[in-house]
């Protein structure tokens, strides 16, 4: 199990290969490598999703990526990779990375 700290998180999602992780916060943007899940980019400029889309920074820059959005009813927020190999869950904070994280 993984923990990635990311707090006031709106969405989030996986570019189309799956290398990586975009999070769309209150603070901006962050983008992970799925392969080791350090943070590989970040951008404090607002940039909330559109149309269940977010743009992607960094390595993934310009790039439209389809991103889950928070479900504030609940206060949930959970995905998986396009694999199905990892899932991802929000509370509080934290991204739980479960799976085959590495």
């Amino acid at each position: 199990m993984r923990y990635l700290h990311v707090g006031g998180l709106v969405a989030m999602g996986f570019d189309p290969s799956g290398e990586y992780l975009l999070a769309v916060s209150h603070s901006g943007r962050g983008v992970f490598s799925t392969r080791t899940w350090e943070r590989v980019a970040r951008d404090p400029a607002l940039a909330y999703p559109e149309d269940g889309r977010a743009i992607g920074i960094g390595p993934i820059a310009g790039v439209s990526v389809p991103v889950t959005e928070m479900d504030y009813d609940n206060e949930q927020l959970s995905l998986r990779s396009p694999d199905g190999s990892v899932s991802l869950e929000y509370d509080s904070g934290t991204i739980s990375v479960s799976g085959d994280c590495m």
